[in-house]
């Protein structure tokens, strides 16, 4: 738990006024990023990726085992802020049993509602709707988007074996 307090004490030091932290850092936000699943390692993934985001230093690790074209066993080593921890919650909660056409999917509506003010993504991954008031603040887009971009890297990687 004390990561991820220091990491939302670093980024409540660079916020500029309390309304916008509020706004940004829900107890949905919170909670999700203190209770994110699958944390860690796979002994024996089919794949693994390493995602990183230049702009705020976000590192997302994936493993992934597929079986039957779905993903079957799922790990995350996440280093991100409570934004990015967030949204490898929601991504934890969500990812057994999906498809790689399922993550892609996920990963590029995600991408649309945060730069373009799209629709939430659909189901199995509709839970990051508690992330929409993070439009407004470009700078935390990559770290949000980092577990579904390595989770679909992993996907393609585990699909060529």
């Amino acid at each position: 738990m004390l990561p991820y307090l220091l990491s939302i004490v670093k980024e409540i030091q660079i916020m500029p006024d309390k309304t916008d932290l509020l706004k940004l850092y829900s107890n949905r936000i919170l909670s999700l990023a203190a209770t994110m699943p699958h944390v860690g390692r796979l002994a024996e993934p089919d794949a693994s990726t390493m995602r990183r985001s230049p702009l705020c230093g976000s590192k997302v690790t994936v493993d992934i085992t597929m079986r039957d074209g779905m993903v079957a066993e799922f790990a995350q080593d996440v280093k991100a802020c409570a934004l990015g921890q967030a949204a490898a919650s929601i991504t934890g909660q969500n990812i057994l049993g999906a498809t790689p056409e399922n993550i892609k999917k996920a990963r590029d509506q995600l991408e649309t509602m945060l730069k373009d003010g799209g629709p939430t993504p659909e189901p199995p991954f509709e839970g990051f709707e508690v992330l929409t008031p993070a439009v407004e603040y470009k700078n935390r887009h990559g770290s949000i988007l980092l577990v579904l971009q390595a989770a679909s890297d992993a996907c393609d990687k585990a699909m060529v074996k």
